[in-house]
Order: structure tokens, then C-alpha cells, then sequence
């Protein structure tokens, strides 16, 4: 495996800005596997977390330290070591927390995958990032993992293990791996990196996004502050465990950091987490605006008793002004819109904040040094209030990708700005405002859709001469993906289901399937000949409302 080479692997602060964060008490030289212990000490009979299915499972911190501690000890013995990569594909269980502080407390990187991820995600994962071990269900959601890690396996050549929750198969059972710890690791230190997740991007896969013990504890302090989170919050992670909302804003993380509880809810829907809300005492959780909506529409015929729940965080997608007054109503609690990125920059509205910004807007920063510019098209700032692109830099906003030096020239500008792709306008009270996205990117509910990833599997299909991929608007997802698809001359007749089942047929993530396709004879395009996906959006867009 490759060694990891620090700020060249992934661009670090300034020295001159890492001091000025350390000295306003942003970085504090706290690790996590070291947040843990001292939870741990402080309450060590308090729940920490809590896995609902098949049977109630329990936790306390002192519980969840020890199982970190056995884990990691296991772990090491099998040659798992500090900055190796780890990738890891689990669904809301209980250890899916369990193996992340195992991996903390040895300095090993987690490399979060989501649920929905298949063997094309999965296989690049494991090999940009060099990974050793990938740690999955038996069976989630009547998928089989086993086969699927046996196929990455042959992809992968550093993959020295895989690790399975439940049967193993030809693998290795999880719950086989821990051990007696001998003597503690040395562990990270608080500027190394913690973890890596995946960006949204604009194109093919995911990119690779290095955040730091320090920096993302950073962001859950000021998260728990704004949010009120304390030893009596119980926070329902509905949403997949390893994505950036409900894993730090202020999410699991930021509930243990508090010392609450967390409660791991299996699946989304209201009438699995309306038992958990009642049964569970659930006093927070967060949704994407999708999920938002489908609660506000069963709460009215709930029999389950919701009068616990104080707060719901919407975030991961632009939340529509209307949807966002129906929820306080239905649901009897406040409403808090997040606007984030896995990146860094996370701004709320905030509890004192009055019913028309909360509706209105998309929040404020979590930092005072959050710094904000909106730019036209030549990065010259906007007049205040007038949208234009959002570019950032701050204590807990990445300087770079992993690994993805040309990517950064592009993304980042030369002063470390982060160029987020967000058009935002700002209201004189310091709040933004979200326009949509400057590029091409699908926001799907909150899940983002590359359109060249989808593309380039439609190509291959030997009917398809050519095909765009594009946004179309959407009330109840934000929008929609639409596969405009030039036919090959001669080709059999096409039909849409044919180029869905293709898509889906080459394993990848449900929700990047196209949910519609048009067969077309040309593309508009723009003045120098390129395929213009504005004009295909305009003409679709014109076509919906016919």
C-alpha cells in the first residue's frame, strides 16, 4: 500500500491559519477514539446507543469504549494499522458506530460508503484508495453483500479482508475479529486525518473528501451549540448512518459528543420510525425534504405518540417555502433548515430565528470565521443580495481532495477558497439563500447524480447512438433524472424500460437509474458545438408544464 503523504495526499491548512484556529479554541488537539474515553468516564452507565432490529440492543458508553477498544485490538492483530483505508458499507446497526471508534482509536481511515453503493462504486472505492479491508452486512434489503464483496475482492488486489455483520460466507465474521487489548495504539493525533467521505461531484464518481479529528470536532461543537444538544438529546438516525447530515449536523457524532443517546432506525419510513419516536422518547433527528414530506403527511394519521420530539433538521436538498410551513403543524415540533456540504461549510437557521426566516432561508454559518464570497463568473463579488457562485474557506473546510491534485486547481481557489458550485444569495441578516446548482448535478432528494457516470453506461448499450442526462424539475424528489437518448441508426426500436434495466442491470446505486428516458433525434447545442444540457433542461422543463 501506498504511503500516506501528508499535505500532498490531501492539501493541509496554512500554518498561519491552523494557528489562528487553534488560538480562537476551534482545534483543540481532541481525537475521537480519545472524545470516546472520556464520555466514557464521565457516564459510563448512560445509553449511548441504541439498535432497534431485530431485537433492542444497548450500549452504554462505557459498553461502546470497550467494544472500540476489543475491535481495534482485533483489528491490529490482522495488520490493520494506522492511515490505512477502510471501506465501509453498513446500514443504520449498531456496529456500524462500534467500527468506526475501533478505527479511530488506531488511526485507520474509514471510507464511508453508502447503503445504496454497488459493485461499481464499491470496486473504485477499494482501489483508489488502496483499501484493506471492507467491512459489510450478510444481507441488507434483500441484497447479498457477500457476493458482491467477493466480486469487488478480484477487483481490488490490496483487499486483504472482508468483514460481514452477521453470517460471513467465504469471508470473515465480524464478530470473530475482536480481541483483549494488549498494550493501546498509538493512535492519530488531532491534525491527522480521521476519515474520508465522498463528495456529490458533477462528474463520474465520487471524489474523495479528507476531513481531520480536529477540524470535524470542531464543526460538532458549534453544531451541538446552535442546535441545543446536550446529555438529554436523543437523536434518531433515519437517514444512512455513514452520510455527512446525520452523521455530524449534529447527527450521532455530535449526540455522543454531548453525551446522549443514539437511536439507529432501520429504515425511513413513518411506520418504522414513528414506533421508535414513541417508544424511544426521540427528542431530534434530521430528514431530507423528500422524507420531510412524507412525514408531514402521516403525522396527521399517526396513532403513535410524537409529543417528544422538539426538533427536525431538513437539509441535503432545497427545501420549498410551502413544504417547510406544513411541517411545524403537523409534526408539533421546530423546524431547522440545514445547508451544507461534506466539504466544510455547514450554515443553520437558528432556534431564535423568527417563522419567516426558518421557511425562507437555508441559515447562517456555524463559525464567525466562515468566510463567504459570492461571485459572478469572473470571481468579482456580487452586489449584496443578488445571487451568485458561493465560495468558502474556514476551520472546518477541507483545502483540498484526496488525491485529486488537477480536480483541486479547478475547485479551490489559489487563496484556498472552496468554489462550493452553489448559487446563493445572501439577506442582510446574514442568512443564505439557495438558487440551485451553478453545473449539472442531479439532486435527487438529497442523493447526488453525476449525469457523465449514467452516461457512459448508457453509451454502452449497442442501440444507443448518444445521451445526455439531465435535471428535470421534480415537487416531491427537487427533481428528477432524465436520459435523453439518440438511438443508433438501424438499431432495433428502443424502449424506455430496455435503457432502465441496462442501467440498472451494470450495478449501480438504485437511485442513479434514470427515472425517465426520451428517445430524440438531436441535442441543441451550444455555439462552439458542445451538447447544451441548459437547452435540454429549458426544453424539458417547457414539456412538464404542457
Amino acid at each position: 500500500m501506498a504511503a500516506l503523504t501528508p499535505g500532498v495526499d490531501a492539501p493541509t491548512w496554512p500554518a498561519e491559519f491552523a494557528e489562528r484556529y487553534r488560538a480562537a479554541g476551534y482545534w483543540r488537539g481532541e481525537t475521537f477514539g480519545g472524545m470516546l474515553r472520556e464520555r466514557a468516564a464521565a457516564h459510563p452507565d448512560r445509553v449511548a446507543l441504541v439498535d432497534p432490529a431485530p431485537e433492542r440492543r444497548t450500549w452504554t458508553y462505557r459498553q461502546l469504549d470497550e467494544r472500540a477498544d476489543r475491535l481495534a485490538a482485533g483489528f491490529a492483530a490482522r495488520g490493520i494499522g494506522k492511515g490505512d483505508r477502510v471501506v465501509l458499507h453498513l446500514p443504520n446497526v449498531g456496529e456500524f458506530v462500534e467500527v468506526v471508534f475501533a478505527l479511530f482509536r488506531i488511526g485507520a481511515l474509514p471510507v464511508y460508503a453508502l447503503p445504496a453503493h454497488r459493485e461499481t462504486e464499491i470496486s473504485y472505492f477499494c482501489s483508489f484508495t488502496e483499501a484493506v479491508a471492507y467491512v459489510i452486512p450478510d444481507r441488507h434489503a434483500g441484497f447479498d453483500h457477500r457476493d458482491l464483496a467477493s466480486a469487488v475482492a478480484r477487483k481490488a488486489p490490496s483487499l486483504r479482508h472482508v468483514f460481514v455483520v452477521g453470517e460471513p460466507g467465504e469471508h470473515t465474521a465480524l464478530r470473530e475479529v475482536a480481541r483483549a487489548p494488549e498494550e493501546p495504539p498509538a493512535g492519530p493525533r488531532a491534525h491527522e486525518l480521521a476519515f474520508l467521505q465522498l463528495s456529490g461531484g458533477t462528474t463520474g464518481v465520487p471524489k474523495l473528501i479528507p476531513r481531520t479529528h480536529d477540524d470535524y470536532l470542531y464543526s460538532l461543537r458549534g453544531s451541538n451549540e446552535i442546535c441545543g444538544v446536550g446529555p438529554g438529546t436523543r437523536f434518531l438516525v433515519v437517514l444512512p448512518a455513514a452520510h455527512n447530515f446525520p452523521m455530524s449536523s449534529p447527527g450521532w457524532l455530535g449526540t455522543l459528543l454531548a453525551g446522549g443517546r443514539v437511536v439507529m432506525c432501520p429504515r425511513p419510513d413513518p411506520s418504522t420510525a414513528f414506533p421508535l419516536v414513541a417508544r424511544e422518547g426521540i427528542t431530534m433527528t434530521g430528514l431530507v425534504p423528500p422524507l420531510a414530506l412524507v412525514w408531514t403527511q402521516a403525522a396527521a394519521a399517526a396513532r403513535e405518540d410524537l409529543s417528544h420530539l422538539e426538533l427536525v433538521l431538513v437539509g441535503g436538498a432545497k427545501y420549498s417555502e410551502e413544504a417547510a410551513r406544513r411541517l411545524r403543524p403537523a409534526l408539533g415540533c421546530r423546524l431547522m433548515q440545514v445547508f451544507g456540504m461534506a466539504e466544510g461549510l455547514v450554515n443553520y437557521t437558528r432556534l431564535d430565528d423568527d417563522e419567516e426566516t426558518v421557511v425562507t432561508t437555508q441559515g447562517r454559518p456555524i463559525s464567525p470565521d466562515d468566510e463567504i464570497r459570492i461571485v459572478d463568473d469572473d470571481d468579482r463579488d456580487v452586489p449584496e443580495g443578488e445571487f451568485g457562485h458561493l465560495l468558502t474557506r474556514g476551520p472546518y473546510t477541507i483545502r483540498g481532495y484526496w488525491r485529486a491534485h488537477k480536480h483541486n486547481a479547478r475547485s479551490f481557489t489559489p487563496d484556498g477558497f472552496y468554489r462550493t458550485g452553489d448559487l446563493v444569495r445572501r439577506t442582510p441578516g446574514g442568512h443564505l439563500v439557495v438558487g440551485g446548482r451553478a453545473k449539472d448535478q442531479i439532486n435527487r432528494g438529497g442523493e447526488k447524480i453525476a449525469p457523465e457516470e449514467v452516461e457512459n453506461i448508457i453509451l454502452a448499450h449497442p442501440g444507443v447512438h448518444d445521451v445526455s442526462v439531465v435535471a428535470v424539475p421534480d415537487t416531491y424528489l427537487g427533481e428528477r433524472s432524465l436520459a435523453y437518448v439518440i438511438p443508433r441508426e438501424g438499431a432495433a426500436p428502443l424502449r424506455p424500460a430496455q435503457i432502465r434495466r441496462f442501467v440498472r442491470e451494470r450495478g449501480i446505486a438504485a437511485y442513479k437509474v434514470p427515472d425517465l428516458v426520451e428517445f430524440v433525434t438531436a441535442f441543441p447545442q451550444t455555439g462552439i458545438g458542445k451538447v447544451s444540457k441548459k437547452g435540454l433542461r429549458s426544453v424539458a422543463t417547457a414539456a412538464d408544464q404542457q
